[in-house]
Parts: C-alpha cells; sequence; structure tokens
C-alpha cells in the first residue's frame, strides 16, 4: 500500500517500529523519541495517541514482553535483529494490550513492516513467532479464526 493511502493507525506502527529502533540502538527516551518523530517529514496523518501508546508501552514494559515472547524464539531476544526484535516487541504489546485489533491485524502488519524494514526472509520468522503468541494470548480469538 502506497505511504499516502496508510490509514493512520498503520502509519503509528511504521513510526513506532522505527521509533523503538532507535531507542534501541541510541538509548534516547521515551519523551526525545515522541517529540523527535511529531517533527519528521513524511509523519503527516499518524495517529499519535496510539503512536505514544505503542512507544511507551514497549519502553515501558519491555522486560514482560521479552519474556511473553522468549519460548517462542529459536534464540535470546538480544540475539535477533534489532528491527526484528522492534517489530516483535511492538506486536507483543499489541496482542496483549489492544483486544480491539483483531490479532490477525496484529500479524498481516507486523509481516508488512518486516517486508518493509526487515531482512530479506525475517517476515516468515515474525509470522511464526506472532501466530504462536497469539495463540496463547488471544486463545479464543485465535480458535475461533478461520483457518
Amino acid at each position: 500500500m502506497a505511504l499516502s493511502r496508510m490509514p493512520a493507525r498503520s502509519r503509528a506502527r511504521r513510526g513506532a517500529v522505527q521509533a523503538l529502533y532507535q531507542w534501541q540502538v541510541g538509548g534516547s527516551s521515551s519523551a526525545d523519541i515522541r517529540t523527535e518523530f511529531r517533527e519528521r517529514d513524511g509523519m503527516q496523518n499518524v495517529d499519535w495517541s496510539y503512536f505514544d501508546a505503542l512507544v511507551d508501552g514497549v519502553i515501558r514494559d519491555v522486560d514482560t514482553l521479552d519474556a511473553l515472547l522468549t519460548p517462542r524464539l529459536d534464540r535470546a531476544v538480544a540475539s535477533l535483529d534489532p528491527v526484528e526484535r522492534a517489530i516483535l516487541r511492538l506486536a507483543a504489546l499489541e496482542l496483549r494490550d489492544h483486544p480491539e485489533v483483531p490479532f490477525r491485524v496484529v500479524i498481516n502488519e507486523s509481516i508488512e513492516l518486516a517486508r518493509t524494514f526487515g531482512a530479506e526472509q525475517s517476515h516468515r520468522y515474525v509470522n511464526g513467532v506472532l501466530d504462536a503468541l497469539a495463540r496463547d494470548v488471544r486463545p479464543g480469538e485465535a480458535r475461533n479464526a478461520r483457518p
């Protein structure tokens, strides 16, 4: 989907992944990152309240989110590519804290983010991890979903 036609929440996720990547490699504070991203070119029509909730939520609960992800990973969280790590943490937060967003939307958006920002096959890894996580975090929704 063209960036100009992307929904506001998708833009928030896209910006949040970039912000979380920056936080992971640079260690900036949540407040500094939010301010910087609001001033960036190309950040129009973003659902800023959702962006804030995602960035703040991941930074605040990073250890808990990593604990949710760890049993589904084939390596330590710290060994993941920083882009994959940011995407997986973001998706784990959405699956855990945003039941109003269908789990398939969380997974599909994460796959698209991995295709956009990640390594060549990272979308497959992200899909597998999040599919397993969704079955555990949202068992009723995942069980009732069509195959």
